[in-house]
This record gives C-alpha cells, structure tokens and sequence, in this order.
C-alpha cells in the first residue's frame, strides 16, 4: 500500500524491543497488530496490540493508498527492515508477502516441529506461538540468553543496553534511520537476545530476512 506523506510524527514505529515510537522516518516494511488500537485523535490507547496476529505487510501493495490511523481502522506500523519487525515479534503476511509467507512457514516448520505438529500449520497455531514468544505474564519483552557465535543472521541481541544486527559477520547497532555503528562479532561472547527463539531456529533452518542497505 502506497503511504500518503505526513508532516509530523505519528506513534507508529517499532523497534527491536517492540515498543512503539514516535520518529519521521517510516522504514521498509509497514504491519500491524491485529486491528485498532488507537483513538480518534491518531493516539495509541494503553493497548500495544489487538489480537495475537502480528504481521509485516509492504510498503506498496498494488498502488493502493489509505489514510494513516484512520478511526476503527488497523493501527498501521512501520519497521526499518524485516529483521526488526522479526525481533518484535512479527511474521510476514500471508496476503501481501504471500511468497516470504510461504517461505517463512516452511523454515518455520521444519525448525520448530514440536510446535508446527503434524501436517500443514495453520496460521492461528502459528500466531499463538509467537505470541508466547513475544511477552511475559507481566507484559514486557521476553528474551533469553545464548551464544553470540550460534545466532544466525538476522537475529538480534542486546549490547551495551542497545538493538544490535547480526549480519554478515558483524554486529550492526540499530538506530531509527539506519545501521548507524558496526563492530566486528565477538563469537565467544554471550547477549540476551530479542528475537523470539523460534524464529531464530527459523532463521539457522535457512531463512533469511531483508536488512536495510546500511547493514552492507
């Protein structure tokens, strides 16, 4: 869907914690929640989600073009790439990004059989498994400790109390407009990591998300 441009600032960017931001730029990807969650004055409402089904959607979706938190409309997101819309929680869309869809689906499966079950998943099983992945009981972030040197590319840690990329090697420090910082990855080094874990079983079964061009 083709994004009309505005002059200010709407709470509608995510970033590598899941939050929710106010920042002008918008990014690669857009997505949503689930539905609406934002009131008629284009706030958001104490709620960060509306149902279980999070999705990464194009930016451009055949030339169609809608107003931004309309009312009783979806709550629009946007992402820097696909990897932070992965580290949120988020999986692509099964309409407009049919083909990564498909592809995600199968890496997904084959990595995470205990949760895919037998035969071909359905995308209800899909989403309440990485809702479980995505929050604590109390709502906040969930991440778990590992290795840096056994995440694949596209996974995200915490270093220094930032988002950083792992991509090509390196370490790749998130910014809202872009990769702003890269240091060489420290593979005998360990980091809480923000990507949910079945995604970044996803990730090493060989799928592999778009980064923004300044990852390299």
């Amino acid at each position: 869907m083709t994004i009309a441009p505005r002059t200010s600032p709407l709470q509608n960017r995510v970033t590598p914690f899941g939050e929710i931001i106010a920042t002008p730029e918008r990014g690669l990807f857009m997505g949503n929640r689930g539905g609406c969650f934002h009131d008629d004055r284009q706030q958001l409402t104490r709620r960060r989600w509306a149902t279980k089904q999070w999705i990464t959607c194009t930016t451009d979706y055949k030339g169609k073009r809608r107003p931004l938190m309309a009312p009783h409309r979806y709550t629009e997101l946007f992402f820097l790439d696909e990897a932070v819309a992965f580290a949120a929680g988020h999986r692509p869309c099964a309409l407009c990004r049919r083909s990564d869809f498909n592809r995600f689906v199968a890496a997904w499966s084959e990595a995470n059989p205990e949760l895919s079950g037998p035969g071909k998943i359905r995308t209800s099983t899909l989403d309440a498994a990485l809702h479980a992945e995505r929050l604590t009981p109390q709502r906040a972030k969930r991440t778990f400790e590992a290795s840096l040197g056994g995440l694949p590319d596209g996974t995200f840690v915490v270093l220094d109390a930032a988002a950083w990329l792992i991509w090509n090697g390196r370490v790749h420090r998130w910014s809202p407009g872009s990769y702003d910082t890269v240091r060489p990855l420290q593979p005998a080094g360990t980091a809480q990591v923000l990507t949910p874990p079945s995604i970044v079983r996803a990730l090493s079964a060989g799928y592999r998300p778009r980064v923004h061009p300044s990852a390299g």
